[in-house]
């Protein structure tokens, strides 16, 4: 059972079993209506469905919920039933490259209990870089039962501003460093950070190829950011709830498994004006 990575050869050699379901989570924040999907038309991994990030792996907006609200589990489990998993299935999801929406559906299915589920490490561009075979042939989805196994604890706002005077969660910061400090935002309206939040941009659990670094690097990187904290007190957030889970797969790799989410992310947390914000480092 795959359930953190897995490798484009251990894809390729697996790629015809019967359990084997492949999603294409391609997904771009600029072009967010067209672009993953106009690109897996073109070609993408035998056998693959692709999944919209907004449209499928988000729950309804409010405009105070943030971006990409996590859907209720009932909702969530509804559209995995749809897309053909079942406990007998083991589940890759994959985007450009990076891993990082891939990441958001490796969360989601672990959130509710699925853990045979594993990002492909590198992504499509890996793929095509080693010549493996694509297509353009959609494939059926055929749908089966997904049970909840369990609901996995997450965040709120609440509970993070309760957490703050009382120091009680390492929170982790998933965006760039110039949006962590408050330099830019252009995704809302207010810049700046959770007061108390360290930042991990994203990128840093890779190698210049998109493939993710050694578990043994990762752990001595977080071990050095927590400076002594417990790794069960690591809340991680970023812009909307996405690049985060990029954080927490990479501590899982690390063997730092357990840490939590918050969903809403700075998109929620700003859009409240009442909730304090800090900038800088």
């Amino acid at each position: 059972m795959f359930t953190t990575l897995i490798s484009t050869a251990e894809l390729a050699d697996a790629i015809a079993r019967p359990d084997i379901v492949i999603f294409d989570v391609r997904h771009d924040l600029v072009q967010q209506d067209t672009w993953g999907e106009a690109e897996y038309a073109k070609a993408h991994v035998p056998g693959a469905q692709f999944v919209h990030v907004d449209r499928e792996l988000s729950g309804a907006k409010t405009g105070r919920n943030g971006r990409h609200p996590l859907p209720a589990p009932e909702a969530a489990a509804a559209l995995f039933s749809r897309l053909g998993i079942d406990e007998t299935k083991q589940v890759v999801a994959y985007d450009q490259g990076n891993g990082v929406y891939a990441a958001r559906l490796w969360w989601m299915l672990r959130w509710l209990g699925h853990d045979a589920v594993a990002v492909l490490d590198g992504g499509f561009a890996k793929w095509v870089k080693e010549g493996r075979t694509v297509n353009a042939d959609v494939p059926e989805a055929r749908p089966a039962n997904f049970g909840i196994r369990r609901v996995t604890p997450t965040l709120n706002a609440s509970g993070v501003r309760a957490s703050l005077h009382r120091n009680t969660l390492f929170l982790i910061d998933a965006r760039s460093p110039e949006r962590f400090r408050g330099e830019v935002e252009p995704f809302g309206p207010v810049a700046g950070h959770i007061p108390g939040a360290h930042n991990r941009p994203f990128p840093l659990n890779l190698e210049a190829d998109g493939t993710f670094k050694h578990p043994s690097f990762l752990r001595a990187e977080f071990t050095a950011l927590l400076d002594g904290a417990s790794h069960e007190t690591v809340v991680h957030s970023c812009g909307s709830g996405v690049s985060a889970c990029h954080n927490i797969l990479a501590m899982e790799l690390a063997g730092l498994p357990g840490t939590r989410l918050y969903p809403g992310s700075w998109s929620e947390w700003s859009a409240d004006p009442a909730l304090p914000v800090e900038r800088g480092d």
